[in-house]
């Protein structure tokens, strides 16, 4: 048992459609990626059950023990697997209530964190527990390009032979994912998009069959409820990117563009308040392999062996 240190990426949803409500919560398809916004994740193993999470930025100083996905996490584990517990340090990047899956993104690095110190390679019985934390921490504990359906955690990795690169405008202000599902429920949005479709381009590497499917079933009930997404979403449209959309319940909204080169002359050339941060997709490292993750769902359905490691509140819908 040694300290150890994961980054855990923060994930955008290039589609989002809502297939209607099982158990108690929506049914989404959406294809997500990963991008290079990280949270840092130190770890110290202890002798004893304890499971101590300090935070650190974006506010998250303020998040309560109870209601924090990594305590939850690390105590999760610890629990699963009989193992000590640990002292734990968390350096966000990724903004909180953004859609960027900044909470499942820390649950994920907290377990990616303890199974990689405690040596814990039971890769089933981990994304279980990551399923049992949030919508979308399962699909977070690898990352990458995914079409994730369910409640999120039927996960289907996909293989991009490109990277995207976007420009990120992020408002001060969150919105709650719990009242933008309401009121989708009250004025469902009939556009789809064609998920199937945008995981098939991205395989090919077909960047405008890409950005032709775009699209978030609950763009509209964020800009509704918070008047800074549709600020951001104006913002966005008008640096003339080839698609945009908010990402998860917002309050993020990404503009995707062909280049960095384009990213950055549309940063450069937005006057606005908002926060704007020039981003591109990312890839689980694959060069220091800790687990082998054999439950992630390939094209064909089937459940492919995947040789992939991250260095890296209550449930929770993307």
């Amino acid at each position: 048992m040694v300290s150890t240190k994961v980054k855990s990426a923060a994930k955008v949803n290039l589609s989002l459609n809502i297939a209607g409500a099982a158990g108690g919560y929506h049914q989404i398809d959406s294809v997500v990626a990963s991008v290079d916004v990280y949270d840092t994740i130190c770890l110290k193993p202890r002798t004893d059950k304890l499971v101590n999470v300090y935070m650190h930025g974006a506010g998250s100083e303020r998040i309560p023990r109870a209601q924090n996905n990594a305590v939850l996490a690390g105590e999760a584990f610890v629990a699963a697997f009989d193992t000590g517990g640990a002292d734990i340090e968390i350096y966000k990047d990724i903004p909180q209530g953004a859609g960027l899956g900044g909470s499942s993104a820390d649950a994920a690095g907290v377990l990616n964190a303890m199974a990689k110190c405690y040596r814990i390679r039971d890769a089933l019985a981990l994304k279980s527990l990551a399923d049992g934390l949030g919508s979308d921490t399962g699909y977070m504990l690898c990352g990458g390009f995914a079409r994730i359906s369910g409640r999120g955690e039927r996960v289907e990795r996909l293989a991009s032979p490109r990277v995207y690169h976007m420009l990120l405008f992020w408002p001060d202000t969150p919105v709650s994912t719990a009242a933008c599902y309401r009121a989708y429920d009250d004025a469902p949005d009939p556009l789809r998009a064609d998920s199937a479709r945008l995981a098939r381009a991205l395989v090919r590497g077909d960047f405008a069959e890409v950005a032709a499917n775009v699209y978030n079933a609950l763009q509209r009930p964020a800009a509704a409820l918070n008047p800074a997404v549709k600020e951001a979403l104006a913002a966005a449209a008008a640096a003339s990117p080839a698609a945009c959309a908010v990402t998860g319940s917002g309050s993020a909204v990404f503009a995707l563009f062909e280049s960095e080169e384009l990213c950055r002359w549309a940063k450069s050339r937005y006057r606005g308040k908002l926060k704007t941060r020039v981003v591109r997709t990312v890839e689980p490292d694959r060069q220091r392999s800790v687990l082998r993750n054999p439950f992630v769902l390939g094209r064909t359905g089937r459940l492919e062996e995947m040789n992939q490691d991250r260095e890296t509140h209550g449930r929770k819908e993307p």
